[in-house]
């Protein structure tokens, strides 16, 4: 028997009303993310990657502003038409987000520990010393000493140093699922390679499940078991890694390859997309 999916997503639209005039930000989105898996979310900015994420819990303006279709599924329970009073108890506790820009995630003017410790108390009451729980999540994504980090303010603390403190932060409440959105953008290479080392391991040991965000094929080879890519709002292919990567089946996955720079291959311009998508529609014919 087939194992059943942890996130069920079928004909997941979004779309934002504005001066009378209705958008569409992404329409039919539908995959699954099971148990332990890894699955990677590719496209270009603007293709509809975040704002699908953030559908998943309503963390989007309310309606009329945006209206949310179609069904979310977390473990047989439908998460689209919840009211706001049920969804605060799956955000954090279940479904936790680590962004891209650490720095203007967290709120200045209040220490890590602090910060870590409300989303807690918030989701986890049974836990009597919340300050011990605070400084082990901190220990467990790295950080070395765990006391003065959580005694710190976001200012105080460097780009990977506070990626690795909102990583503990969602970690703190045991989330099913992990959505990781753009987690490394503005890090240097050294510090995201750690990052990303750090979320395979992490989803190693607590066997969670991640949403990966990322325009990064090299991540997504080395990390993700699958991958689905999207293009204005909608998902134009998806599968295994090793099938969407080295058989791309539409031209938009092609020219997305198509753009990565190659060790050995001169050019005198770097590929833009549309360059790649004329490339590639070009070998095909």
């Amino acid at each position: 028997m087939a194992e059943q999916p942890l996130l069920r997503v079928r004909n997941l639209g979004v779309s934002f009303r504005s001066g009378g005039v209705e958008s569409m930000a992404s329409c039919g989105v539908t995959y699954d993310l099971s148990p332990g898996e890894i699955l990677a979310v590719v496209g270009e900015s603007g293709s509809g990657k975040s704002v699908s994420a953030l559908a998943l819990t309503r963390l989007l303006p309310p309606e009329p502003a945006c209206m949310i279709t179609g069904s979310v599924e977390l473990q047989g329970r439908e998460l689209v038409g919840l009211s706001e009073t049920e969804l605060t108890k799956v955000r954090g506790k279940q479904i936790a987000y680590i962004f891209q820009e650490p720095g203007t995630s967290m709120n200045p003017v209040y220490t890590v520990g602090f910060q870590i410790a409300e989303a807690v108390k918030a989701h986890r009451p049974e836990i009597s010393n919340v300050q011990s729980t605070v400084e082990a999540s901190l220990d467990a994504v790295g950080i070395r000493e765990p006391a003065r980090a959580a005694a710190s303010y976001p200012h105080e603390l460097s780009g990977g140093m506070l990626q690795r403190a909102m990583i503990a932060m969602a970690l703190a409440c045991d989330p099913k699922v992990l959505v990781a959105d753009e987690p490394t953008t503005a890090l240097d290479v050294t510090i995201q390679k750690q990052i990303m080392e750090l979320l395979a391991r992490l989803r190693k040991e607590r066997g969670m499940s991640i949403l990966l965000i990322t325009h990064n094929f090299g991540i997504v080879a080395n990390m993700a078991d699958n991958v689905f890519v999207m293009n204005q709002g909608r998902v134009v292919e998806q599968g295994s890694v090793k099938a969407v990567m080295g058989s791309p089946q539409h031209p938009y996955t092609r020219g997305l390859i198509g753009c990565i720079p190659r060790l050995g291959q001169r050019r005198r311009r770097l590929s833009t997309l549309e360059d790649a998508l004329r490339e590639s529609e070009t070998q095909r014919k």
